[in-house]
């Protein structure tokens, strides 16, 4: 479990949360792809839309087995702001993952303050499964939420 805990924080780091990262081909009718590798194991990360967007993220095992995986759905709540003004206040977030020992890796840490802008994540559960709410305040008016679940994936 430590070398998947490592390896999500990790992959993350290199993938979306990363904005001089390239996304990757599509892999399906207007998705917006990432991917990481190492010693054989592989992350993705794909999802649609933009203020309101709906995603996935695997962990391949090295036999291309996947063995971890997540859900999520995030809306922008605050109609004036741009997909790329909460791109700004989320991939500083998401940077952060792993920085917090006590929310385990597949969001941001539990909270974050970057400017005018607060970023929050709470979680329940651990690797194995768990469910999460991230939130983003501006001046103290929340704008943007994510929810997610996911966990170990087994035959």
């Amino acid at each position: 479990m430590d070398y998947l805990k490592e390896f999500l924080i990790e992959a993350k780091k290199q993938t979306y949360a990363n904005e001089n990262v390239k996304k990757q081909e599509s892999t399906r009718v207007s998705s917006h792809d990432y991917e990481y590798s190492r010693n054989n194991m592989v992350y993705h990360d794909t999802y649609f839309g933009g203020t309101n967007f709906m995603g996935e993220e695997i962990v391949y095992s090295p036999s291309d087995t996947p063995v971890w995986g997540m859900n999520y759905y995030g809306i922008t709540l605050d109609e004036n702001l741009s997909e790329e003004a909460i791109d700004k206040a989320l991939r500083p977030a998401l940077m952060q993952v792993g920085i917090d020992q006590n929310t385990i890796p597949v969001r941001g840490p539990k909270e974050f303050i970057n400017g005018e802008y607060k970023y929050t994540f709470l979680v329940n559960g651990n690797l194995n499964h768990f469910e999460g709410i991230e939130t983003i305040y501006k001046n103290n008016n929340k704008v943007y939420e994510l929810k997610c679940h996911g966990g170990l994936i087994k035959r």
